[in-house]
Protein backbone atom coordinates (compact mmCIF):
# COMPACT_ATOMS: atom_id res chain seq x y z
CA UNK A 1 0.00 0.00 0.00
CA UNK A 2 2.81 2.41 0.90
CA UNK A 3 4.34 2.23 -2.58
CA UNK A 4 1.01 2.94 -4.24
CA UNK A 5 0.14 5.80 -1.90
CA UNK A 6 3.51 7.53 -2.19
CA UNK A 7 3.69 7.48 -6.00
CA UNK A 8 1.74 10.72 -6.45
CA UNK A 9 3.57 12.47 -3.59
CA UNK A 10 6.88 11.39 -5.14
CA UNK A 11 5.82 12.77 -8.52
CA UNK A 12 4.89 16.11 -6.96
CA UNK A 13 8.24 16.28 -5.16
CA UNK A 14 10.02 15.24 -8.35
CA UNK A 15 8.36 18.13 -10.17
CA UNK A 16 9.56 20.50 -7.44
CA UNK A 17 13.14 19.25 -7.74
CA UNK A 18 12.87 19.43 -11.54
CA UNK A 19 11.75 23.04 -11.23
CA UNK A 20 14.76 23.88 -9.06
CA UNK A 21 17.25 22.06 -11.29
CA UNK A 22 15.79 23.60 -14.45
CA UNK A 23 16.05 27.05 -12.88
CA UNK A 24 19.68 26.56 -11.94
CA UNK A 25 20.47 25.14 -15.39
CA UNK A 26 18.80 28.19 -16.98
CA UNK A 27 21.00 30.51 -14.92
CA UNK A 28 24.10 28.60 -16.01
CA UNK A 29 23.06 28.45 -19.66
CA UNK A 30 21.86 32.05 -19.93
CA UNK A 31 23.44 34.15 -17.16
CA UNK A 32 22.61 37.43 -18.91
CA UNK A 33 18.93 36.54 -19.31
CA UNK A 34 18.40 36.68 -15.55
CA UNK A 35 21.12 37.89 -13.20
CA UNK A 36 21.78 35.40 -10.40
CA UNK A 37 21.61 36.47 -6.75
CA UNK A 38 23.52 34.46 -4.19
CA UNK A 39 20.91 34.74 -1.41
CA UNK A 40 18.31 33.40 -3.83
CA UNK A 41 20.64 30.52 -4.65
CA UNK A 42 21.06 29.75 -0.94
CA UNK A 43 17.28 29.36 -0.75
CA UNK A 44 17.38 27.16 -3.85
CA UNK A 45 19.93 24.91 -2.09
CA UNK A 46 17.79 24.97 1.06
CA UNK A 47 14.67 23.91 -0.84
CA UNK A 48 16.55 21.18 -2.69
CA UNK A 49 17.74 19.75 0.64
CA UNK A 50 14.35 20.15 2.28
CA UNK A 51 12.58 18.40 -0.59
CA UNK A 52 15.03 15.51 -0.68
CA UNK A 53 14.99 15.16 3.10
CA UNK A 54 11.19 15.32 3.23
CA UNK A 55 10.97 12.51 0.71
CA UNK A 56 13.54 10.48 2.70
CA UNK A 57 11.68 11.08 5.95
CA UNK A 58 8.35 9.97 4.43
CA UNK A 59 9.81 6.52 3.88
CA UNK A 60 8.93 5.92 7.52
CA UNK A 61 5.29 5.97 6.51
CA UNK A 62 5.74 2.42 5.28
CA UNK A 63 5.06 1.45 8.88
CA UNK A 64 1.54 2.86 8.54
CA UNK A 65 -0.88 -0.05 8.62
CA UNK A 66 -4.16 1.77 8.01
CA UNK A 67 -4.39 4.43 5.35
CA UNK A 68 -7.37 6.76 5.13
CA UNK A 69 -8.15 9.12 2.31
CA UNK A 70 -7.83 12.04 4.74
CA UNK A 71 -4.30 11.01 5.71
CA UNK A 72 -3.39 10.43 2.05
CA UNK A 73 -4.80 13.83 1.11
CA UNK A 74 -2.82 15.43 3.95
CA UNK A 75 0.42 13.89 2.61
CA UNK A 76 -0.40 15.16 -0.89
CA UNK A 77 -1.08 18.67 0.44
CA UNK A 78 2.23 18.51 2.28
CA UNK A 79 3.99 17.58 -0.99
CA UNK A 80 2.08 20.35 -2.77
CA UNK A 81 3.40 22.91 -0.27
CA UNK A 82 6.93 21.68 -0.98
CA UNK A 83 6.33 22.05 -4.72
CA UNK A 84 4.98 25.60 -4.30
CA UNK A 85 8.07 26.59 -2.31
CA UNK A 86 10.27 25.27 -5.12
CA UNK A 87 8.17 26.92 -7.83
CA UNK A 88 8.20 30.31 -6.08
CA UNK A 89 11.98 30.48 -6.46
CA UNK A 90 11.90 30.37 -10.28
CA UNK A 91 9.19 32.06 -12.33
CA UNK A 92 8.08 30.50 -15.60
CA UNK A 93 8.94 33.67 -17.48
CA UNK A 94 11.51 36.29 -16.69
CA UNK A 95 12.09 39.66 -18.29
CA UNK A 96 15.43 39.65 -20.11
CA UNK A 97 18.00 41.45 -18.02
CA UNK A 98 15.93 41.25 -14.84
CA UNK A 99 17.61 39.86 -11.79
CA UNK A 100 16.77 37.27 -9.18
CA UNK A 101 17.59 39.79 -6.49
CA UNK A 102 14.63 41.97 -7.42
CA UNK A 103 12.43 38.95 -8.03
CA UNK A 104 13.30 37.44 -4.65
CA UNK A 105 12.58 40.63 -2.71
CA UNK A 106 9.32 41.20 -4.58
CA UNK A 107 8.11 37.65 -3.85
CA UNK A 108 9.63 37.16 -0.38
CA UNK A 109 6.29 37.54 1.41
CA UNK A 110 4.89 34.65 -0.60
CA UNK A 111 7.97 32.49 -0.17
CA UNK A 112 8.24 33.01 3.57
CA UNK A 113 4.47 32.85 4.05
CA UNK A 114 4.37 29.42 2.43
CA UNK A 115 7.45 28.50 4.47
CA UNK A 116 5.49 29.37 7.65
CA UNK A 117 2.68 27.12 6.39
CA UNK A 118 5.18 24.31 5.72
CA UNK A 119 6.70 24.50 9.22
CA UNK A 120 3.26 24.66 10.85
CA UNK A 121 2.06 21.65 8.81
CA UNK A 122 5.25 19.78 9.70
CA UNK A 123 4.67 20.38 13.40
CA UNK A 124 1.01 19.42 13.05
CA UNK A 125 2.00 16.26 11.17
CA UNK A 126 4.40 15.34 13.95
CA UNK A 127 1.72 15.94 16.55
CA UNK A 128 -0.85 13.86 14.62
CA UNK A 129 1.57 10.93 14.71
CA UNK A 130 1.09 10.91 18.47
CA UNK A 131 2.53 12.51 21.55
CA UNK A 132 5.16 9.78 21.81
CA UNK A 133 6.41 10.53 18.29
CA UNK A 134 6.35 14.28 18.92
CA UNK A 135 8.36 13.92 22.12
CA UNK A 136 10.80 11.54 20.37
CA UNK A 137 11.85 14.41 18.10
CA UNK A 138 13.35 16.13 21.13
CA UNK A 139 13.18 19.56 22.68
CA UNK A 140 15.18 20.97 19.76
CA UNK A 141 12.29 20.28 17.37
CA UNK A 142 9.76 21.89 19.72
CA UNK A 143 11.88 25.03 20.08
CA UNK A 144 13.27 25.43 16.56
CA UNK A 145 9.94 25.15 14.69
CA UNK A 146 8.40 28.23 16.35
CA UNK A 147 11.74 30.08 16.10
CA UNK A 148 11.81 29.38 12.35
CA UNK A 149 8.22 30.59 12.03
CA UNK A 150 9.12 33.85 13.76
CA UNK A 151 12.21 34.15 11.52
CA UNK A 152 10.12 33.62 8.39
CA UNK A 153 7.57 36.20 9.49
CA UNK A 154 10.43 38.63 10.12
CA UNK A 155 11.86 37.81 6.68
CA UNK A 156 8.46 38.59 5.13
CA UNK A 157 8.53 42.04 6.71
CA UNK A 158 12.24 42.93 6.66
CA UNK A 159 13.74 43.71 3.27
CA UNK A 160 17.21 44.42 4.66
CA UNK A 161 19.70 42.50 2.52
CA UNK A 162 22.05 41.71 5.40
CA UNK A 163 19.19 40.25 7.45
CA UNK A 164 18.00 38.21 4.45
CA UNK A 165 21.53 36.88 3.81
CA UNK A 166 22.14 35.89 7.43
CA UNK A 167 18.70 34.29 7.73
CA UNK A 168 19.16 32.27 4.53
CA UNK A 169 22.56 30.97 5.61
CA UNK A 170 21.36 30.12 9.13
CA UNK A 171 18.35 28.22 7.79
CA UNK A 172 20.44 26.26 5.28
CA UNK A 173 23.18 25.39 7.79
CA UNK A 174 20.70 24.45 10.50
CA UNK A 175 18.52 22.30 8.24
CA UNK A 176 21.55 20.52 6.76
CA UNK A 177 22.87 19.90 10.27
CA UNK A 178 19.51 18.65 11.54
CA UNK A 179 18.94 16.44 8.54
CA UNK A 180 22.39 14.86 8.79
CA UNK A 181 21.86 14.17 12.47
CA UNK A 182 18.36 12.72 12.15
CA UNK A 183 18.11 11.35 8.63
CA UNK A 184 21.29 9.33 8.64
CA UNK A 185 19.69 5.91 8.21
CA UNK A 186 16.23 4.45 8.03
CA UNK A 187 15.63 0.91 9.17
Amino acid sequence: MFEYVMVLASIILGLGITHLLSGVAEIIQHPKRAKPYWVHLVWVAYMFLMTVFWWWWQFRLQETVVWTFQFYFFILCYAFIMYILCALLFPREFDVGAGFKEYFYQRRAWFFGVQVLYIAVDMLDSWFKGAEHFVSLGIEYVIVGPVQIVGCIAAMLIGNQRFQAVFAILMLVYQASWALRYFDTIN
